[in-house]
């Protein structure tokens, strides 16, 4: 599968990206950013989720189980390292539109890698977001500056969502609606109806 991320990683980390992402592509799951850090002498993050933007513990085992091996023959990275597999968090990178877009209410901050109206770092609500420009409106602007900046998605460096309570109400209320669905379809699998059992379809 081609890579849809907007942002992404150079030099090390995108060979590291460009190695592991057909691996997690093959397992059902797609990456979402690969970081190299000082953290406990070297960690390289691999931070991925499942189409649905969820990420458990045993997917991670699953992630690192898969790629430890392929890193391990294409060795990317020239020092010794620990490997870490995250999920995204509530407070997640946004690195595709459709990222940007299921943002849309909620407070982000954004670096870009070229100056845009006159500054390089932002911290705003996102107000609209097209395939091309990101809107958003700034809480920490001064009084002769414009609050509402658009930004193109491709001058975008890095962005992440702020954790708010908002942003918190948002995502339990996702994670009650699938923990919904997933009852619902597990009791549809235990009450396969019996052959001839027409009446009960017909009530259902």
């Amino acid at each position: 599968m081609q890579d849809d991320r907007i942002i992404r990683e150079t030099g090390t980390e995108a060979r590291v990206a460009g190695i592991v992402a057909p691996v997690l592509d093959a397992l059902g799951y797609r990456l979402v950013r690969v970081r190299l850090s000082a953290q406990d002498g070297l960690t390289l993050q691999i931070m991925a989720e499942r189409p649905d933007g969820t990420m458990t513990v045993e997917n991670c085992e699953e992630v690192s189980l898969a790629v430890s091996p392929v890193l391990d023959v294409e060795d990317p990275v020239d020092s010794a390292y620990q490997l870490e597999i995250s999920s995204p968090g509530i407070d997640r990178p946004l690195v595709r539109l459709g990222d940007f877009k299921a943002a849309v209410g909620h407070l982000a901050k954004i670096e870009t890698t070229v100056m845009v109206g006159g500054r390089k770092r932002f911290r705003g609500q996102i107000v609209a977001c097209t395939d091309e420009i990101l809107s958003i409106e700034r809480d920490r602007a001064s009084e002769e500056e414009e609050p509402l900046t658009e930004i193109p998605l491709d001058a975008i460096g890095e962005a992440k969502l702020v954790l708010t309570d908002a942003l918190i109400r948002d995502a339990l209320k996702a994670d009650k609606e699938e923990r919904r669905q997933r009852k619902k379809a597990r009791r549809r699998g235990e009450k396969a109806p019996a052959e001839g059992d027409d009446a009960e379809n017909k009530e259902e």
